[in-house]
């Protein structure tokens, strides 16, 4: 069972808005890369088939496989990147309490990908969004 990276999405309340953000900051051929202080130990696991789970204002709602990560710099300078895969996978939307900085998250408990991105796109965000607030999605 693969284990997995679980983060906040912070400054994007939707997939449609951390796309929007990645395609206004970043040009399409720059690998995606996550910066953070703490570099995980676990690292050989996270790249043998781990994914990124994000959370937006308290639901998982998408993951991006893990390609590489490493430790950069020296010093208090260190930081790690996290190298992620282009394509974004909605997953099921699954209720998650705000934390800091990232935690590992296992196989058993990563919520499922969605089976057929239409499906989402069926309901409008902003609907979706209440829906999930009530506990009705």
């Amino acid at each position: 069972m693969p284990l997995h990276l679980i983060k906040l999405c912070v400054g994007c309340d939707t997939v449609e808005e951390l796309l929007t953000w990645r395609r206004e900051m970043f040009s399409p051929d720059e690998p995606w890369i996550l910066r953070t202080k703490q570099t995980p130990k676990r690292s050989a696991e996270l790249v043998d088939g781990g994914s990124l789970y994000r959370v937006y204002k308290g639901f998982v709602l998408s993951r991006q496989r893990i390609l590489e990560i490493d430790a950069v710099g020296a010093g208090a300078a260190r930081r790690c990147e996290i190298t992620l895969d282009p394509d974004v996978v909605l997953t099921r939307p699954a209720p998650r309490r705000a934390f800091q900085g990232w935690r590992y998250l296992n196989g058993n408990e990563a919520p499922p990908d969605l089976a057929a991105p239409e499906a989402a796109n069926a309901v409008p965000a902003e609907l979706a969004r209440q829906l999930r607030e009530l506990g009705a999605w």
